[in-house]
């Protein structure tokens, strides 16, 4: 067993690696710059967590979701590994203790938001600590082509100043071939490297339903399918509905969604991961760093933006190697709905900058101040309040992020933390003094450890419990020691933030790149444009339409999709193909026709015919122009 094997048996308890993890996590302990494409669920977090532990010093983790952060360093933390997570909610005081435990305290593992990077504290900090790996995850927000942009990532390859000989790890689960280069230029890569998994899932099946009565198929299909699964919509109301619908049915159903308090989302979560709700229905809120392995199908109600998207929200289902379905159910409104979404998601210039000044009107943020300041901000007040459709205002805040003005937080639920301003000895002195605060300090020493040397969140709940009072007297308590200097203590925030990256400008300051704009908005239309061809009957296997986009151009058919069945009902023979292929060629030498007079000649065949045209398109025997077919080697005037 070498070190790499001891380690994942020793905090996993697995007693080999998937596929490619141990070739990953050899390059990157051997220093190697890696771009690692793994599909989701192929286990990214484990290829940077075991050479970071494999070395001396920290590793380094840049991660865009606040949720997903705290979710590894729970999960690290239970193995027994040191861990913390440094996020756009945090006091000044609170990463400063942080970035000294990372120097100090034996911590292996930062976790820290991208936009944190550029600040001057963790650059002068990072120089002090041990560093071993720096991890990008979803790497594919740093290219401006991929589906999910974020300026911030921009800044990461400026710690190759900083550390030159820290080997980089970038992972991903969806890039297309311009996104894999664009990510390694990006992060100024010594030399290429990648490493990837084909995203083929040979245990997924995927299926196209065309129909305009969704409801009916989606009740009689999971009535009959057995297992659990998740269904995707696009609203949140949509979500409630349907879970009530299904329970009407007799199907333990709930839905999910980023408006839900804390509390609700977990508890779902944790009801649909133990098996006590089969289905749960949600937004796209729903999954991101979620490991349920028994998925048996996901059906998308509504059409995704991007095969990005819909790549990675199928492939939550299936993930232990057991047959499962991705269903996407699609009528031929979703269309024109697709098309409505490009309205709100591109707003014009002039709005965006209406936005950013009624921001700082809404906030109260003087001019010139503001910079990494962080607010509250509920979006459906302001949106009321200045009279802006609500969606609009929400790809507003995405553009004002890719020009690096703010960044906007909707899953940014903090909770309430405390750490000692004194040391034990002086605590004693003061307890002795202060009799009426001696129990309650007792009780949070008792409740939690650590609080003397990092910010330790805390339950304020289960410490009302625990002392048989209410909440708001335990935040009395909390808030009167913080007045006598004698902890720090950030209450919980339950509601989205947004923190100012920039200080605020004037109204004919504020700049929305046209350019960027443009870009932005041709990318967004070639994504939804992949998206409806997924859809269409004359794909020919959907796995390999969506294996190609991902530049996999040498993808066989899967054999199992609703394409690949259909064509097995009508298999021709040998001989049929030969006889059609043959008619089909002699048609077009004598002069040019469209595709459809074509299979009129056809008259008892023209399912079959329609079979070997498409076969004969795809590997070019025959080229297509807007009105006819005609024969690529015969030159077309």
């Amino acid at each position: 067993m070498d070190k790499f094997d001891q380690i994942l048996q020793k905090h996993w308890g697995y007693s080999s690696f998937r596929p490619l993890q141990k070739e990953i996590v050899t390059a990157v302990y051997q220093g190697q710059d890696t771009l690692a494409l793994m599909p989701t669920g192929g286990g990214k977090s484990i290829t940077f967590q075991v050479p970071a532990l494999a070395m001396n010093g920290v590793c380094i983790v840049i991660t865009p979701l606040i949720a997903l952060m705290k979710d590894q360093v729970a999960q690290l933390r239970k193995r027994g590994i040191k861990a913390l997570s440094i996020d756009s909610g945090m006091s000044a005081r609170e990463i400063d203790i942080a970035l000294d435990n990372c120097i100090f305290g034996g911590v292996k593992f930062l976790y820290i938001s991208p936009e944190r990077i550029a600040s001057e504290l963790f650059q002068v900090r990072i120089q002090k600590m041990k560093v071993n790996l720096i991890a990008i995850d979803e790497a594919h927000c740093i290219s401006q082509w991929g589906y999910d942009f974020r300026p911030a990532y921009l800044k990461i390859a400026s710690l190759r100043d900083l550390l030159p000989d820290i080997p980089f790890l970038a992972l991903t689960a969806t890039a297309t071939p311009e996104v894999v280069e664009d990510i390694q230029h990006q992060l100024a890569f010594k030399k290429p490297f990648v490493l990837r998994k084909s995203f083929y899932r040979h245990n997924l099946k995927y299926l196209v339903r065309s129909l305009e009565d969704k409801q009916t198929y989606l009740m009689d299909t999971i009535k009959r399918a057995k297992g659990s699964g998740i269904i995707y919509v696009r609203n949140r109301k949509k979500t409630r509905e349907i879970a009530e619908l299904l329970r009407k049915k007799g199907i333990a159903a709930s839905f999910y969604h980023a408006g839900l308090s804390h509390e609700l989302r977990d508890q779902r979560q944790e009801l649909w991961l133990s098996g006590k709700i089969r289905v749960i229905v949600s937004t796209n809120a729903f999954g991101m760093g979620i490991d349920k392995p028994d998925v048996r199908f996901v059906i998308h109600l509504d059409l995704p933006d991007s095969p990005e998207a819909y790549f990675q929200e199928a492939g939550r289902a299936g993930r232990d190697e057991k047959m499962a379905v991705a269903v996407l159910l699609y009528s031929p409104s979703d269309k024109r709905k697709m098309q409505d979404r490009i309205t709100s998601s591109f707003p014009p210039i002039e709005f965006i900058k209406q936005v950013y000044n009624a921001l700082g009107s809404f906030l109260r943020i003087p001019y010139q101040g503001g910079k990494l300041s962080t607010y509250d901000f509920n979006i459906r007040k302001f949106s009321k309040q200045y009279n802006f459709p609500v969606l609009q205002v929400y790809s507003a805040l995405k553009f004002l992020a890719y020009e690096g003005y703010l960044v906007y937080h909707a899953d940014a639920d903090m909770q309430a933390k405390v750490y000692f301003a004194i040391p034990r000895d002086e605590l004693y002195k003061y307890q002795v003094k202060n009799a009426r605060y001696d129990a309650f300090i007792k009780l949070l020493l008792r409740s939690y450890s650590g609080m003397f040397s990092e910010f330790t969140p805390i339950n304020e709940e289960v410490l009302a419990r625990r002392a048989s009072t209410s909440v708001e007297v335990i935040n009395e308590y909390l808030n009167r020691l913080k007045e006598h200097n004698i902890i720090y203590y950030t209450p919980r925030r339950e509601t989205p933030i947004i923190t100012f990256l920039e200080e605020r400008l004037e109204p004919r300051s504020v700049s929305v790149s046209q350019k960027h704009y443009q870009t932005r908005k041709e990318r967004y239309l070639q994504r939804s444009d992949a998206m409806l061809g997924y859809v269409q009957p004359e794909v020919v296997c959907r796995s390999q339409y969506l294996l190609n986009y991902f530049g996999e151009k040498t993808a066989t058919p899967c054999g199992q999709c609703d394409r690949c069945e259909e064509r097995k009902k009508h298999s021709l023979t040998k001989e049929d193909f030969q006889e059609i292929s043959e008619h089909i060629q002699k048609y077009l030498e004598q002069e040019a026709h469209s595709r459809e007079t074509l299979i009129m000649l056809f008259r008892e065949k023209k399912q079959e015919a329609t079979e070997v045209l498409r076969w004969l398109l795809d590997n070019g025997k025959i080229k297509e122009s807007p009105d006819s077919l005609f024969l690529s080697w015969i030159h077309h005037h």
